[in-house]
């Protein structure tokens, strides 16, 4: 006679007492043994992920380099990186569903159907819509617990563990899983390659239906402005604000900002006379304010504050008139939030962070509102802030770390124009290295948008000056 369970506890004892297990034979050891290779498979392509997509620029440089056969395969693969995250995906899960297949397998024929047999009642007694026979249930109940057995590996040793090891051993992991990835990429290149397909024609939908409407009506006021504004006195410069103000809340923080390698900043252990004279050179009237390196800012020096302080000595404790009230902002702040965060915290500068919590560089209030006016010269402005060259109507010549905003103000054209090729680079050397793929040798061309790019000055590290020629240029 069937009884019905009195707690949940009786509903679930037939699982949680599986103490009758059928004797291991040749097939099940050899079905544990593969699913040992697959969940080793699954946490090497997992960490191989996040390997390659966390590769710097000064990586590639290294591997270029090195020109070993490992770096060469890396090189090869990053030249395609949608293909290449859609052969990790597809492989990644192929073998996911291999695992949870051969697992149900096991505990068909490791657990006999006795085993199951009282949970299968219970539930039924408690759930009296089921009309499903208990031989059915029984098959769905080992399937869920294979499910969710896998599942608890593949998240603990295919994923997070994978992944974490591989965030911090990104090289090493990306060289091992090269060749493998390669052979991958072979086999998988019809799913591939229809994935990717299949996703930009999905992505460029989106954002025909997500952004079309902006789009036009931003064309529509640029068209309205320039329409009505023309016939004024000073209809250019007016046309350029009012641009800019439609334009005001596209633009973020990175695109402003002072990057670090331009910011002046004072080490707290200095003396008091060496500050003086960094204060007296620089002409800032705030200047952060860092202990060992410009990651760790520890407050904003207020130049006035030392007016009443002239004369001291230099042992003076000056560290004691540092405000510790810093802003940090993300890089991808838009401007136009920014404003508002500088209205409410009433504060004028903020220390701009990366994705990893290090220092990118400062943006100020000054910097938001040059964005919508132009720039702000006063008394202490001795030298323009964009340093170029005009050679003729057609060719300028900047410096590489010049923004792409300001590049295009120069030149003359909509900010927008690189926005398609750009990538995530905010200077002109970071749009021909985001283009080209590695740092390029002195005299190099590149045509990009229509406009060409000459590199004329480079150094080990970066490069220094481009000489830009405008289309049209005979």
């Amino acid at each position: 006679m069937e009884t019905e369970p009195d707690s949940l506890f009786d509903l679930f004892l037939p699982i949680l007492t599986l103490d009758v297990l059928a004797p291991p034979t040749l097939e099940i050891s050899g079905a544990f043994v593969l699913i040992g290779f697959l969940l080793s498979g699954s946490a090497l392509i997992s960490s191989s992920e996040v390997a390659f997509f966390s590769l710097t620029h000064n990586d590639f440089l290294r591997l270029r380099e090195e020109d070993s056969a490992p770096a060469r395969r890396i090189l090869k693969l990053k030249e395609k990186p949608r293909t290449l995250l859609a052969t990790i995906l597809i492989s990644n899960n192929f073998i996911k569903i291999s695992i949870v297949l051969i697992a149900n397998y096991l505990l068909t024929k490791l657990l006999p159907e006795t085993t199951f047999w009282g949970l299968a009642t219970n539930i039924r007694s408690w759930f009296p819509a089921i009309t499903m026979s208990e031989e059915g249930l029984i098959q769905i109940i080992i399937f869920l617990v294979a499910v969710l057995g896998v599942s608890f590996l593949l998240v603990l040793f295919g994923e997070v563990a994978p992944k974490i090891y591989a965030k911090i051993n990104n090289i090493r992991i990306a060289k091992f899983m090269s060749a493998p990835l390669v052979g991958l990429n072979s086999v998988f290149y019809p799913l591939s390659r229809m994935l990717v397909k299949g996703s930009s024609i999905i992505e460029k939908r989106l954002e025909a239906r997500g952004h079309a409407g902006s789009i036009a009506s931003r064309k529509d006021i640029g068209a309205a402005i320039d329409l009505t504004v023309r016939s004024e006195q000073n209809a250019p410069e007016e046309i350029d604000i009012l641009k800019s103000i439609v334009k005001f809340g596209d633009v973020t923080v990175k695109q402003i900002m002072r990057s670090r390698v331009d910011v002046v900043s004072v080490d707290e252990e200095i003396g008091y006379r060496e500050l003086l004279a960094v204060v007296k050179e620089s002409g800032y009237s705030r200047i952060p304010v860092f202990r060992e390196d410009f990651d760790h800012v520890v407050g904003i020096l207020y130049v006035k504050d030392l007016l009443g302080n002239l004369d001291e000595s230099d042992d003076f404790r000056w560290q004691e008139l540092v405000r510790p009230n810093v802003l940090y902002v993300p890089e991808a702040k838009r401007i136009n939030d920014m404003l508002k965060e500088f209205q409410s915290s009433r504060m004028h500068m903020a220390i701009v962070v990366d994705e990893y919590g290090g220092t990118s560089g400062i943006v100020t209030l000054e910097d938001i509102l040059e964005e919508v006016i132009g720039e702000i010269r006063d008394e202490f402005d001795d030298e323009v802030e964009v340093q170029y060259r005009q050679i003729d109507p057609y060719n300028f010549v900047f410096e590489g770390k010049t923004l792409l905003n300001d590049v295009c103000r120069v030149l003359g054209i909509e900010t927008s124009t690189f926005d398609r090729v750009r990538g995530d680079s905010d200077s002109l050397a970071g749009l021909i290295l985001e283009n080209s793929g590695q740092l390029p040798k002195k005299g190099a061309d590149y045509q990009i948008q229509g406009y060409t790019f000459k590199i004329t000055a480079v150094s080990k590290r970066r490069i220094e000056e481009i000489q830009v020629t405008l289309p049209g240029k005979e």
